[in-house]
C-alpha cells in the first residue's frame, strides 16, 4: 500500500451517507411506483430503515468504484 492512498473501506465510510440517502429516496420512489399494480406504498420511515440497511452494500460498492476511478486517474 502506497503512501496517501485511501482504502476502500475509508471511501466507504465517507460515502455512506450519501449513498444510504440515495438508496432510501430510491426504495421511496419504487414504492410508490409499484401502486399502479396494487403493491402498498412505502411509508418515509421504511425507507429510511431500508436505506440504512441497504446503504452499507452501495457505500462500498461506490467507494470500490471511486477507488478505481482514483487508480486509473493516477496511471
Amino acid at each position: 500500500m502506497s503512501e496517501g492512498r485511501w482504502p476502500v473501506w475509508k471511501l466507504s465510510v465517507l460515502l455512506y451517507p450519501f449513498a444510504a440517502a440515495a438508496v432510501a429516496i430510491n426504495l421511496f420512489m419504487l414504492a410508490l411506483m409499484a401502486q399502479a399494480i396494487g403493491l402498498p406504498a412505502l411509508s418515509p420511515v421504511a425507507s429510511i430503515i431500508g436505506g440504512i440497511i441497504l446503504g452499507v452494500p452501495a457505500a462500498w460498492a461506490s467507494g470500490r468504484w471511486v477507488r478505481r476511478l482514483i487508480d486509473e486517474a493516477d496511471t
